[in-house]
């Protein structure tokens, strides 16, 4: 029997893969966890507890938010910023967590819109200073733009100046009579004059013809039954007549959008240009508009400023699904990664664009892409895969790196993506995927559950991809962020209903659709009551709750009639809310022993230190650490403790020898390491 002493400083590699449980040779073996439940992994290779939700607003039942939500952020300026909830014909908007009401005087909080809820799980948007635009293949595009306040808006069909046109059936007509004469072989706009009146209000955005080839030309204007104006495409050869029989007009180009046609599924600013990405009947399309007008697709002379219109063809049906304006135009298909380079750092002009193949992956429909530090994050096709569309200047091109490889069972159906940006130096970049449906797979026990949210902490420079997920009592549905506010839409049991709330993560909360009541506080939280007795807890009708009053850990409630009674009044803080479970699971001890591997023995953790950091409570293996000194004062709060904590014996062998680090109090934690000593061959 031998005893060793290991410590693991770091948990960057997060939850891992139960599939990778043998690869004791890979280093982040050693730096990984085989549950990380309801915690952040922190680059610098602690994990701590997940912040509490604070509840917003009770989506109403005429909203129809069992038929789907989207939260949407909106930036206007540094200092200025929205979200928007969209429900069915709905947009409910926040600024800094405070719902705007009475909007535009109609005495509603929220702003009508024409965005049903068919349209809602696709939309996709982007937006310019004051200008929010969204759409989508079954609607035609809308945009929302503020007013002279915050609760000044409004939205409107995007009435274009020069909607694209497109030829999904040519027909070509030869007039039964008459002559036609250019009057230019080299003008940009020339007149085409016929001996006969043929031109009619319906020739406009049609092509006319020399048949021998020489001379084609867009007709931009009729003036009269025997005189149009055209775009000169094709120079013709010369200015004399062209006989009857010897010409012909091209029709049945159309505007590329329509109800018919179906409208654009994509949408984003970029180079000056607005541009559109695939439509429904277009689904490999791209459309950009004129240089600074952005309500304008005239392709006119094909000038470096006019619109653009270019289909991809490829050996492979590629449906637009996303795109993103970063160091190119990229460009997300249902079957591969595409982008629109700039050669020579010109711009992008009708003359010069070339849209590239990039990778072979495919992005899903319906989830937004996000801009990385180094790249792209999306979804793969199939939706089980987190992957980097990023530029290698080895190879010269984009790749598509797998950053989910080590923890793929943790995006289980996703139905929506965002990024929070790292706001200081201890933290990274946040990316939160919303699971669905759960699945059969024996891998995914742990988060079958549907509605959980896969958290990858991510560092790129320091190599950190650190995973993790998120339960509640519920359901998450929808993310999004607002500069480093985190929304999520929640499905919840409440009084055996089912409701649909708007929460945010909040720092300063432990458990979840909770309520704190305190000086000062604005709604919907609340001011301290000066009784036992706290109110306000409607949305929790009947739930068991949590009750922290000072820091200090009161019995659980029940609520009734939207309140409680409290074992006794605070005088600082008080907050409560539903209880989340929180578990960490350290990899099998497997330590580098010149001798071998020691996993086909029986081992046994005899002593535990974990490192806390400004921790109120912990549990490992089930033995809850003290963390209250004596003496002792009834209803005083547990301070936070820094420091080394060490839990010896721990009883029981076993073939895995793991550490399991769980709460049993609604409080803060933050472990930074853990040192432990096994024993080995018993």
């Amino acid at each position: 029997m031998s005893r060793l002493a290991q410590i693991q400083t770091s948990f960057t590699s997060g939850e891992m893969d139960p599939l990778l449980r043998a690869r004791v040779d890979l280093t982040q073996y050693y730096q990984g966890l085989d549950k990380a439940q309801n915690v952040v992994i922190q680059p610098q290779g602690g994990f701590t507890r997940r912040p509490g939700l604070r509840f917003l607003l009770e989506i109403p039942s005429a909203a129809a938010p069992q038929s789907g939500c989207r939260l949407v952020p909106f930036e206007v300026s540094t200092t200025q910023s929205f979200m928007f909830v969209f429900a069915h014909n709905r947009a409910y908007i926040y600024a800094d967590q405070v719902l705007m009401t009475n909007i535009n005087g109609s005495g509603n909080d929220y702003l009508a819109t024409s965005i049903g809820s068919t349209n809602i799980p696709t939309m996709y948007w982007t937006q310019s200073i004051d200008t929010l635009i969204v759409v989508d293949e079954d609607m035609a595009p809308v945009k929302i733009v503020r007013g002279a306040n915050n609760t000044t808006w409004t939205i409107s069909a995007i009435t274009f100046d020069d909607t694209p046109r497109h030829a999904f059936s040519i027909t070509l007509t030869e007039p039964v009579s008459g002559t036609l004469t250019p009057s230019s072989t080299t003008a940009d706009n020339i007149t085409l004059t016929t001996s006969t009146s043929i031109w009619v209000a319906g020739h406009v955005g049609q092509y006319v013809n020399d048949k021998d080839g020489f001379g084609r030309a867009r007709i931009v204007k009729v003036n009269s039954g025997t005189e149009a104006e055209a775009v000169n495409e094709v120079p013709f050869g010369d200015t004399t007549a062209i006989a009857q029989g010897d010409w012909n007009i091209e029709s049945g180009y159309e505007d590329a959008w329509s109800s018919a046609r179906g409208y654009p599924r994509s949408v984003t600013f970029h180079e000056s240009r607005l541009w559109f990405g695939g439509s429904k009947s277009l689904p490999n399309s791209l459309w950009a508009s004129r240089v600074n007008d952005f309500f304008s697709f005239e392709l006119g002379d094909l000038l470096a400023d006019d619109a653009i219109i270019v289909t991809q063809n490829t050996d492979q049906a590629n449906s637009i699904v996303a795109m993103r304006s970063g160091r190119d135009l990229q460009v997300f298909t249902t079957g591969a990664e595409f982008f629109v380079p700039q050669a020579d750092l010109d711009p992008i002009t009708p003359n010069n664009i070339a849209v590239k193949s990039a990778t072979r992956r495919g992005a899903k429909p319906g989830i937004r892409p996000q801009a990385s530090e180094s790249g792209t994050l999306f979804i793969q096709r199939e939706g089980k895969a987190l992957r980097e569309f990023a530029f290698s200047d080895v190879e010269l091109s984009y790749v598509s790196e797998n950053i989910s490889l080590l923890a793929s069972h943790l995006i289980v159906q996703p139905l929506d993506m965002a990024l929070r940006s790292a706001t200081d130096t201890t933290e990274g970049d946040l990316l939160l995927i919303v699971n669905g449906t759960s699945s059969a797979d024996t891998r995914l026990a742990a988060v079958a559950q549907s509605g959980t949210i896969a958290a990858f902490v991510l560092l790129q420079s320091q190599n950190v991809v650190a995973p993790s997920y998120f339960q509640t009592d519920g359901s998450f549905l929808n993310v999004g962020v607002d500069v480093d506010d985190i929304y999520v839409v929640v499905k919840r049991t409440i009084n055996s209903a089912t409701k649909y709330y708007l929460e945010v993560f909040d720092n300063d909360r432990t458990t979840d659709s909770s309520l704190q009541y305190f000086s000062g506080a604005a709604a919907p939280d609340q001011s301290l009551p000066g009784s036992t007795t706290a109110s306000s807890l409607s949305h929790l009708e009947a739930a068991t709750v949590k009750v922290i009053v000072d820091d200090d850990i009161q019995t659980d409630k029940t609520v009734a009639s939207g309140a409680i009674t409290l074992d006794a009044a605070g005088t600082s803080y008080l907050e409560i809310g539903l209880d989340y479970t929180v578990e960490v699971k350290t990899l099998p001890f497997e330590p580098k022993l010149a001798s071998g591997n020691v996993q086909g023995q029986r081992r046994r953790i005899i002593e535990a230190s974990p490192i806390c950091d400004s921790t109120q409570n912990l549990s490992v293996n089930g033995y809850e650490i003290p963390f209250r000194t004596l003496p002792l004062t009834l209803g005083e709060g547990v301070t936070a403790f820094t420091g080394t904590k060490r839990i010896a014996p721990l009883l029981g062998y076993s073939r895995d020898a793991q550490l399991t680090m769980t709460m049993t109090q609604p409080l803060f934690c933050t472990v930074l390491g853990v040192e432990y000593k096994v024993s080995i061959g018993g």
